[in-house]
């Protein structure tokens, strides 16, 4: 996996050297020397990580930093800063500005390229998320970035995996004033139980179990996969801890556990989280409305077709019935009392109708004032008697749609169809056909068409 990675430093020697090491792992390299360079780059959207060293003259890199991830163009952005300061106290500054690790000076190669190939992980499953977050606004459906920027990553559900107890208290220690801490190893390692977790945070030195064997039985399992793990190694395993990230560990903290460094990591892994299920929520929310009818909230035409496709396309699926309801008279109702009134007598007929079919029933706005209802598992006996309720609820009570007005008298008339080997198409036709036939003999009644296509 390739990446394009913007190395930023104003000494030129370090520049050449990361270049040079990056692009023979067939990374794109870009590079700039000051920190106003590095935002228009990343602001142009020219970059999938930035490599950023702390120590530069006019902006230094932990202001760069901090307007990236204010920013919610470049806020996704991966950032590892690269420093010879390597206190806590330096780390923590880092953290605070937004910053996602750390390499320190002189740069570790086999850690500097871990590194990077984790991070390009994330940014192509968060490229993707936001791609499909842009193409949803661009079709009015708000801007999908305002709630992924909200949270200071706090609030989070946190299960501890660690089996020594002092270790176990001083990051409950740390954590449980903004956080929710569950340390229950049995729950944890019950990869079946229902998951609904922050973050992982996992030793990687358990006594009796394979920590990176945990951390790979969550990445393999749907209902854990998109959450982050942090690991707690010791420093001497350094093949682990590189191992680790390879395997997908999203972040890692060493021993001696600084309190305050473990607290800011997390917060980033949660934040990070929370942005991501947003851009998802998003994806979802677009998809739900691509196949729902804006006025009524139904499913509409695209979603019926599919959705009656597959039921018809079941090997020995049962019977299945559909039928066609129109509202009589509505060009009048609209014509009399406007189309604002016409449009909240559709709605009160979608929310009536849904009361009275059953959950396996697909209740879909055909377009207009018309509706088609999809019961599998029906024959006609059935699909009448329901059609039949519909129909005597609509007509025993109008809808008061208008202030102070009087109810809307409304009755609807319904064609019947049973399925018999047709297409959905050729079912659809039947329905339509027997509902002309209601029409015909006076509306607000229920015909069944037997004949097939």
């Amino acid at each position: 996996m390739t990446a394009r990675v913007l190395v930023v430093d104003d000494l030129l020697p370090n520049l050449k050297l990361l270049e040079a090491r990056l692009s023979a792992e067939y990374f794109e390299v870009l590079t700039a020397t000051n920190g106003a360079d590095a935002l228009k780059i990343c602001a142009n959207g020219d970059c999938d990580i930035v490599l950023l060293d702390v120590m530069m003259p006019g902006m230094d890199g932990l202001e760069v930093c901090r307007r990236l991830k204010r920013d919610k163009a470049t806020a996704h952005i991966p950032v590892v800063m690269v420093t010879a300061l390597n206190q806590p106290s330096d780390r923590m500054r880092g953290l605070n500005a937004g910053a996602d690790d750390f390499l320190s000076k002189p740069i570790d190669e086999t850690a500097l390229l871990a590194r990077v190939h984790s991070l390009s992980r994330l940014r192509l499953i968060l490229d993707e998320l936001r791609s499909r977050a842009l193409r949803s606004a661009k079709l009015g459906i708000g801007d999908p970035f305002t709630g992924a920027m909200a949270g200071n990553g706090t609030g989070g559900r946190i299960m501890l995996v660690e089996d020594s107890p002092s270790s176990a208290e001083l990051i409950e220690y740390a954590l449980r004033k903004h956080h929710y801490i569950e340390r229950d190893r049995g729950k944890a390692l019950d990869l079946g139980a229902p998951c609904n977790y922050d973050l992982f945070i996992v030793s990687l030195d358990l006594a009796d179990y394979d920590g990176l064997r945990f951390c790979t039985r969550l990445r393999s399992r749907e209902g854990t996969r998109q959450i982050p793990v942090l690991a707690i190694a010791n420093p001497e395993d350094r093949r682990q801890i590189l191992r680790s990230l390879d395997l997908g560990v999203n972040d890692y903290v060493l021993r001696p556990v600084d309190r305050n460094e473990l607290a800011a990591r997390v917060r980033t892994q949660i934040r990070r989280k929370r942005y991501a299920d947003c851009l998802r929520d998003n994806v979802e929310t677009t998809i739900e409305m691509a196949a729902a009818d804006p006025l009524t909230g139904l499913k509409n035409r695209r979603c019926l077709e599919t959705h009656l496709g597959a039921l018809l396309n079941r090997p020995c699926g049962g019977p299945l019935s559909a039928m066609i309801l129109d509202l009589d008279g509505f060009k009048a109702i609209n014509d009399r009392h406007g189309h604002a009134a016409g449009d909240r007598v559709l709605k009160c007929f979608a929310a009536r109708a849904k009361e009275i079919i059953r959950e396996t029933d697909l209740l879909c706005r055909l377009g207009g004032d018309e509706f088609v209802i999809v019961m599998p598992g029906t024959g006609l006996r059935g699909g009448l008697e329901i059609a039949e309720r519909i129909r005597a609820a609509i007509a025993s009570d109008g809808f008061a749609v208008e202030t102070n007005g009087h109810p809307i008298a409304v009755t609807v008339s319904g064609g019947l169809a049973e399925s018999a080997g047709d297409s959905s198409a050729a079912l659809l036709r039947r329905a339509d056909r027997a509902l002309y036939r209601s029409k015909q003999a006076g509306r607000n009644r229920v015909s069944v068409d037997h004949a097939r296509d």
